[in-house]
Protein backbone atom coordinates (compact mmCIF):
# COMPACT_ATOMS: atom_id res chain seq x y z
CA UNK A 1 0.00 0.00 0.00
CA UNK A 2 1.67 3.35 -1.13
CA UNK A 3 1.26 6.88 0.82
CA UNK A 4 -0.67 9.20 -0.22
CA UNK A 5 -0.47 12.86 1.84
CA UNK A 6 -3.44 14.20 3.61
CA UNK A 7 -3.18 17.54 1.41
CA UNK A 8 -2.92 15.35 -2.19
CA UNK A 9 -5.89 13.40 -1.22
CA UNK A 10 -7.64 16.19 -0.47
CA UNK A 11 -7.11 18.30 -3.67
CA UNK A 12 -7.92 14.91 -5.36
CA UNK A 13 -11.33 14.16 -3.61
CA UNK A 14 -12.72 18.26 -2.58
CA UNK A 15 -10.66 20.96 -4.30
CA UNK A 16 -10.40 20.04 -8.11
CA UNK A 17 -13.96 19.56 -8.35
CA UNK A 18 -15.01 22.29 -6.68
CA UNK A 19 -12.66 25.02 -8.79
CA UNK A 20 -13.56 22.72 -11.75
CA UNK A 21 -17.17 24.05 -11.14
CA UNK A 22 -16.14 27.64 -10.22
CA UNK A 23 -14.20 28.09 -13.03
CA UNK A 24 -16.20 25.87 -15.60
CA UNK A 25 -13.46 23.58 -17.11
CA UNK A 26 -14.48 21.00 -19.23
CA UNK A 27 -12.12 18.34 -17.96
CA UNK A 28 -10.49 17.75 -14.72
CA UNK A 29 -6.93 18.35 -16.66
CA UNK A 30 -7.58 21.62 -17.06
CA UNK A 31 -8.04 22.29 -13.31
CA UNK A 32 -4.94 23.98 -11.82
CA UNK A 33 -2.74 21.91 -9.37
CA UNK A 34 0.18 22.48 -7.50
CA UNK A 35 3.66 21.54 -9.27
CA UNK A 36 6.25 22.73 -6.89
CA UNK A 37 7.28 24.44 -3.74
CA UNK A 38 10.83 26.17 -3.94
CA UNK A 39 12.56 27.52 -0.90
CA UNK A 40 15.54 30.15 -1.38
CA UNK A 41 17.67 31.52 1.05
CA UNK A 42 20.17 34.26 0.83
CA UNK A 43 22.88 34.29 3.16
CA UNK A 44 24.14 37.94 3.43
CA UNK A 45 27.08 37.80 6.11
CA UNK A 46 28.49 34.65 4.13
CA UNK A 47 31.44 36.29 2.77
CA UNK A 48 32.82 37.28 6.61
CA UNK A 49 31.99 33.40 7.36
CA UNK A 50 31.86 30.29 5.07
CA UNK A 51 30.29 28.35 8.22
CA UNK A 52 26.38 30.74 7.98
CA UNK A 53 25.93 28.97 4.10
CA UNK A 54 26.40 25.52 5.42
CA UNK A 55 24.45 26.32 8.55
CA UNK A 56 21.58 27.40 6.52
CA UNK A 57 21.62 24.95 3.86
CA UNK A 58 21.73 21.82 7.15
CA UNK A 59 19.18 23.82 8.78
CA UNK A 60 16.65 23.82 5.42
CA UNK A 61 17.51 20.00 5.08
CA UNK A 62 16.12 19.79 8.24
CA UNK A 63 13.27 21.66 7.55
CA UNK A 64 11.84 19.96 4.59
CA UNK A 65 13.48 16.57 4.76
CA UNK A 66 15.28 17.09 1.16
CA UNK A 67 19.04 18.17 0.61
CA UNK A 68 19.79 21.68 -0.05
CA UNK A 69 22.10 23.03 -2.62
CA UNK A 70 23.81 25.64 -1.96
CA UNK A 71 24.13 28.60 -4.54
CA UNK A 72 26.83 30.47 -5.29
CA UNK A 73 27.68 33.95 -6.60
CA UNK A 74 28.25 34.08 -10.47
CA UNK A 75 29.95 37.40 -10.50
CA UNK A 76 33.02 38.90 -8.21
CA UNK A 77 31.77 42.39 -6.78
CA UNK A 78 34.88 43.92 -5.12
CA UNK A 79 32.49 46.46 -2.82
CA UNK A 80 31.00 43.46 -1.25
CA UNK A 81 33.66 41.28 -0.87
CA UNK A 82 32.01 38.50 -3.27
CA UNK A 83 34.05 36.56 -5.72
CA UNK A 84 33.24 34.52 -8.21
CA UNK A 85 32.12 30.79 -7.10
CA UNK A 86 31.37 31.85 -2.83
CA UNK A 87 28.56 30.22 -1.47
CA UNK A 88 26.03 33.13 -0.47
CA UNK A 89 22.80 30.86 0.01
CA UNK A 90 20.48 27.81 -0.41
CA UNK A 91 17.75 26.15 -2.13
CA UNK A 92 15.57 23.53 -2.50
CA UNK A 93 12.52 22.41 -4.66
CA UNK A 94 10.15 20.30 -3.17
CA UNK A 95 7.64 18.23 -5.82
CA UNK A 96 5.35 15.42 -5.13
CA UNK A 97 4.86 14.09 -1.60
CA UNK A 98 7.38 15.70 0.02
CA UNK A 99 5.64 19.26 -1.20
CA UNK A 100 2.53 17.87 -0.02
CA UNK A 101 3.83 17.27 3.37
CA UNK A 102 5.66 20.32 3.41
CA UNK A 103 2.65 22.13 2.56
CA UNK A 104 0.75 20.77 5.71
CA UNK A 105 3.11 20.97 8.46
CA UNK A 106 3.35 24.80 7.07
CA UNK A 107 -0.40 25.39 7.54
CA UNK A 108 -0.52 23.49 10.19
CA UNK A 109 2.30 23.97 12.58
CA UNK A 110 4.89 26.92 11.39
CA UNK A 111 2.17 29.42 10.50
CA UNK A 112 0.49 29.43 13.75
CA UNK A 113 3.79 29.78 15.54
CA UNK A 114 4.44 33.26 13.71
CA UNK A 115 3.74 36.06 16.41
CA UNK A 116 1.21 38.53 15.60
CA UNK A 117 -0.23 36.42 12.62
CA UNK A 118 -3.41 37.54 10.83
CA UNK A 119 -2.93 35.38 7.41
CA UNK A 120 -0.83 36.27 4.30
CA UNK A 121 -0.76 38.31 2.08
CA UNK A 122 -2.51 37.65 -1.73
CA UNK A 123 -0.35 40.65 -3.36
CA UNK A 124 2.60 38.80 -4.17
CA UNK A 125 1.35 36.17 -7.22
CA UNK A 126 3.10 37.00 -10.45
CA UNK A 127 0.06 37.20 -13.06
CA UNK A 128 0.77 33.32 -13.78
CA UNK A 129 -0.93 32.12 -10.73
CA UNK A 130 2.21 31.55 -8.92
CA UNK A 131 2.40 32.75 -5.40
CA UNK A 132 6.23 33.54 -3.10
CA UNK A 133 5.96 34.33 0.33
CA UNK A 134 8.38 35.65 2.97
CA UNK A 135 9.14 33.91 6.20
CA UNK A 136 10.91 35.71 8.68
CA UNK A 137 12.11 33.17 10.96
CA UNK A 138 13.01 30.21 10.80
CA UNK A 139 12.59 28.76 13.82
CA UNK A 140 8.69 28.47 13.14
CA UNK A 141 8.80 25.16 12.25
CA UNK A 142 8.89 22.57 15.11
CA UNK A 143 12.47 21.00 13.27
CA UNK A 144 14.69 23.83 14.22
CA UNK A 145 15.64 23.58 17.97
CA UNK A 146 15.85 26.88 19.11
CA UNK A 147 19.31 26.26 21.38
CA UNK A 148 21.20 25.02 17.85
CA UNK A 149 20.36 28.25 15.94
CA UNK A 150 23.14 30.98 15.63
CA UNK A 151 21.55 33.38 13.49
CA UNK A 152 17.87 34.06 13.10
CA UNK A 153 17.65 34.55 9.19
CA UNK A 154 14.11 33.94 6.81
CA UNK A 155 13.29 32.29 3.56
CA UNK A 156 11.59 32.80 0.63
CA UNK A 157 8.67 30.02 -0.69
CA UNK A 158 7.53 30.04 -3.74
CA UNK A 159 3.99 27.98 -5.02
CA UNK A 160 4.29 27.31 -8.79
CA UNK A 161 0.93 26.19 -9.86
CA UNK A 162 -0.57 25.30 -13.49
CA UNK A 163 -2.91 28.25 -12.84
CA UNK A 164 -3.01 30.67 -16.05
CA UNK A 165 -4.46 33.46 -13.79
CA UNK A 166 -3.56 35.08 -10.17
CA UNK A 167 -7.50 34.47 -9.63
CA UNK A 168 -7.21 30.41 -10.16
CA UNK A 169 -3.84 30.13 -8.55
CA UNK A 170 -5.39 32.35 -5.45
CA UNK A 171 -8.46 29.89 -5.29
CA UNK A 172 -6.42 26.92 -5.81
CA UNK A 173 -4.19 27.71 -2.61
CA UNK A 174 -6.94 29.08 -0.53
CA UNK A 175 -8.85 26.11 -1.08
CA UNK A 176 -5.62 23.37 0.01
CA UNK A 177 -5.99 25.87 3.39
CA UNK A 178 -3.41 28.56 3.16
CA UNK A 179 -4.11 31.47 5.70
CA UNK A 180 -4.95 34.88 3.70
CA UNK A 181 -5.99 37.87 5.20
CA UNK A 182 -9.84 38.43 5.03
CA UNK A 183 -9.73 41.00 2.55
CA UNK A 184 -12.69 42.46 -0.29
CA UNK A 185 -10.77 41.83 -3.24
CA UNK A 186 -12.09 40.80 -6.69
CA UNK A 187 -11.67 36.82 -7.02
Amino acid sequence: MSYTPRLKKKYDEEVRPKLQEQFGYSSPMQVPRLLKICLNQGVGKATQDRKLVENAAKEMTLIVGQQAVITKSKKSVSNFRLRDGMGIGAKVTLRRERMYDFLDRLIATALPRVRDFRGINDKSFDGRGNYTMGVQEQIIFPEISLDEVSNITGYDITFVTSAETDAEGLALLKALGLPFKNQNNAE
